[in-house]
């Protein structure tokens, strides 16, 4: 009878192991493979469908697609608030906050669980996950993945004109929607300011356009500077790239333009926003039944665009501005926000630099910017 038991025990451990090692249903369905991505930096995150996370990593030129397993709907509902995060962050890590450098944020629309992507000050790349205040290290050892590679990318070693590096600029923002992982940068290209479409799961090269725009402030053409920020509206019944530079040009794409084998794609500029200026994220958010576009700034406070204005606007900055121009805009007083997303369908969740240094991390409600 003992016998007849432990053999029992056994064979239920072989079934459970069997189990184990097949591929999930996620895994299958967007053709991912097990094992250990070698991710040499996390410069942006954005969610796409059942859990799945991008990751960009500029050092390695690839977008990584990673499945959270994190697709348990509303478990974390309630507002969520920190003082000090890089002080959070470095306890749960045995680290400093000096050692933490935070380099974007984003919401799991699924489960409301925050994921920051968090270098070291040796540059080790590190993913961390928040719920109910409570933060843990993502592991990256034996997860299903897949990744793709931007095979246009600058050179690791290649400088601009004052001698910069621009690797660090081959993936300046990333959105998933519609099937797709877009990306903007810079490619090695003449005209090197780049938007690439890439279809998810990944399973061909990435489509990519170079990009023209009028720099308002800076009175001329450029097709040299990346877009820094950018989302997708429908304005007019066409889907739209909406995309905002350094100093701060605001440049509307028809997303059926920007497709393979086109050589250079000109945007309409629609705003400018101030000069001195990078954008360091926007949003899209429906207030009061209108949707709004919520734009966060190094160096000047929050500002917001509604999509009816857009709408109305035909106009095309095409001659030098001094000062800002174009379609209305308004602004606030949040100041120092760093980053930004939707935390479901009436909230916002932010990171803010206090006057002492510290970013601090709040949800807000979106009504707050009608």
């Amino acid at each position: 009878m003992k016998k007849l038991y432990y053999l029992l025990i056994l064979c239920l451990a072989v079934v459970v192991m069997a189990f184990s090692v097949l591929p999930s249903s996620t895994s299958l369905k967007y053709n991912l493979e097990k094992g250990s991505p070698a991710i040499e930096s996390m410069s942006k995150l954005s969610f796409g469908p059942d859990g799945i996370l991008f990751i960009g990593d500029t050092r390695s030129a690839s977008i990584f697609a990673l499945n959270t397993d994190d697709t348990r709907s509303n478990i974390q509902s309630d507002d969520v608030t920190a003082k000090d995060i890089s002080k959070l962050f470095a306890e749960s890590l045995g680290t400093t906050p000096e050692d933490i450098v935070i380099q974007d944020m984003v919401v799991n629309p699924i489960s409301k669980a925050l994921y920051f992507a968090v270098h070291l000050a040796d540059g080790t790349p590190l993913l961390l996950k928040m719920v109910k205040g409570k933060v843990s290290k993502v592991g990256l050892d034996n997860v299903e993945f897949s990744k793709i590679g931007i095979s246009d990318a600058p050179a690791e070693d290649a400088t601009d004109r004052r001698g910069r590096p621009i690797r660090v600029h081959a993936i300046s923002d990333m959105e998933y929607a519609n099937g797709k992982v877009m990306v903007s940068g810079l490619s090695n290209k003449e005209f090197s300011s780049t938007f690439r479409s890439i279809s998810f799961p990944f399973n061909k090269e990435a489509a990519s356009t170079s990009l023209e725009i009028f720099h308002a402030n800076h009175g001329r053409y450029e097709t040299y500077a990346p877009i820094k920020s950018f989302t997708t509206a429908t304005i007019g019944g066409r889907s739209y790239l909406v995309a905002s530079y350094t100093c701060t040009p605001l440049v509307l794409f028809p997303l059926d333009e920007l497709k393979a084998g086109q050589h250079v794609v000109k945007g309409r500029t629609v705003a400018e926003l101030g000069n001195r200026n990078t954008p360091l994220d926007i949003i899209s958010m429906k207030m009061n039944n209108k949707t709004s576009l919520l734009f966060a700034n190094s160096s000047r406070p929050m500002m917001r665009v509604n999509i009816d204005d857009l709408n109305r606007y035909d106009g095309s900055l095409t001659e030098k501005v001094e000062g800002t121009a174009g379609v209305d805009f308004k602004v606030f007083d949040q100041k120092d926000v760093q980053q930004l997303d939707a935390f479901g369908s009436d909230k916002v969740v932010l990171l803010q630099k206090g006057e002492d240094g510290a970013l601090a991390l709040r949800t807000e409600a979106a009504s707050k910017w009608q």
